[in-house]
């Protein structure tokens, strides 16, 4: 075995010592290399992320900041963390940056113990219309609804544009401590000069969840909030920034010391300090101009498949994308839920999710659309050719999603494009092999 993954020493021990997690490993190694994957907040890692997430700083306890630890033989973690937040600095352009979230949740929560009090209001956007989970939905929420009120805005139906007016108004209403702006399946860009002028207004701060445009923002491709004044971003690590998981948190220097205190010791104990030091040198990487054009081209991309995409008769929440987001109703259009749509395109060979679309009348679980973007075939070398040929594969599969035999026709076709562009760091056919071998 030669994967650039693994060590071979490492690869055989595991498959010695449990062939059960080992073949598991092998054939998702597989299915990742084999498969187009379109879930927006995946993406395949840089491949030097690998050897950190592997590597002996998984053993080390680090609780606390660098110089101020409490635990001894920090002289190696505490130049990665540093090295962390300044890159983290000068990327986003931000005072102070906290890199031990272990994810993004996490993050938004210690944003919110550390900016607010017991009884606050906080103003989003609605989860159906493109927010996330973790901006205050009262099902999955049920702690922070009880601390924090949350109030949500809504985008326009059928262009997505986000009437400022409204929130403006909502604002001036229900008097907010905190406007954030931040989704997770939302195909437009913020208006954060907007946003931010309404939050002066009513005396609330800002917070930015980006975490699925961080890389984007990262490459100079959209926006940066920090650059009109907001108070705090947060971002995941994981997604268009193609880094481990984790999350991060910048801000503007009065907040540091609350945000600090808020991560640790308030949120969690130590941080993984193999995921800081991937952290590091995905920022570091993030920095070149190789990245940037990487950052373009995911928007590019994502422009190329919505278009195709809508020429061949889809309906696309908002009309369209601005970002690498793309989100169908694919109930008005092809009568059919989400859910179905996402079995038929994933034995077709392309993985993406279902998803609600603003004011869905069907429930979670069997949606009105699908969600879906660019960067993980971005970060294969794909381009606005080989988005036109998942467009028109897409476009037969949800015009025809029990038609098995054109199916397993479309999914050849989609293990023959994977062959032409492999997985960063995951040597071509070494995972196949090693699967049918154990």
């Amino acid at each position: 075995m030669t994967n650039f993954t693994y060590s071979p020493e490492a690869l055989n021990r595991l498959q010695a010592s449990d062939a059960d997690v080992f073949g598991a490993l092998m054939a998702e190694e597989t299915r990742q290399s084999d498969g187009i994957e379109l879930i927006p907040s995946e993406n395949y890692c840089f491949p030097e992320v690998y050897a950190l997430l592997g590597s002996v700083f998984n053993n080390k306890y680090s609780e606390g900041y660098p110089g101020r630890r409490y635990y001894g033989g920090q002289e190696n973690t505490d130049k990665i963390e540093n090295l962390a937040r300044d890159r983290a600095k000068a990327v986003f352009r931000a005072d102070h940056a906290n890199v031990q979230p272990l994810s993004g949740c996490a993050m938004n929560e210690a944003v919110y113990f550390a900016l607010l009090q017991a009884g606050d209001t906080v103003l989003g956007m609605d989860l159906s219309h493109g927010g996330h989970l973790s901006h205050g939905h009262p099902v999955t929420n049920l702690v922070r609804h009880k601390i924090f009120n949350f109030v949500r805005y809504k985008s326009e139906i059928p262009s997505g544009r986000i009437d400022l007016d409204h929130v403006r108004a909502m604002a001036k209403e229900h008097k907010p401590k905190l406007i954030i702006c931040g989704h997770s399946s939302y195909p437009r860009e913020y208006d954060y000069a907007g946003f931010k002028k309404i939050a002066d207004e009513v005396g609330a701060l800002t917070l930015a969840d980006v975490s699925h445009l961080g890389g984007l923002i990262a490459g100079g491709a959209l926006k940066n909030p920090m650059d009109f004044g907001f108070d705090v971003m947060t971002t995941t690590t994981h997604k268009s920034l193609r880094g481990p998981r984790g999350g991060m948190i910048l801000c503007k220097q009065q907040h540091a010391s609350a945000i600090d205190k808020s991560v640790f010791p308030g949120m969690q104990g130590g941080p993984h300090m193999h995921q800081v030091a991937a952290i590091a040198t995905t920022l570091k990487l993030a920095a070149t101009p190789d990245f940037k054009a990487y950052a373009q081209q995911v928007l590019d991309n994502a422009k190329a498949l919505a278009e195709a995409l809508m020429a061949g008769g889809a309906q696309l929440v908002t009309g369209g994308t601005e970002n690498h987001l793309i989100v169908i109703n694919t109930a008005t259009a092809f009568g059919i839920t989400g859910d179905v749509a996402e079995h038929a395109l994933d034995e077709a060979g392309i993985t993406l999710n279902k998803n609600v679309i603003p004011d869905d009348p069907n429930p979670p679980m069997k949606p009105s659309g699908i969600r879906f973007g660019t960067p993980a075939p971005t970060s294969r070398g794909m381009k606005q050719p080989e988005m036109k040929q998942l467009a028109a594969i897409m476009l037969q599969v949800l015009r025809n999603p029990a038609d098995k035999p054109l199916l397993a026709k479309l999914r050849a076709e989609t293990k023959a494009l994977c062959a032409r562009f492999p997985v960063p760091g995951v040597t071509p056919n070494v995972a196949e092999g090693a699967h049918k071998a154990a």
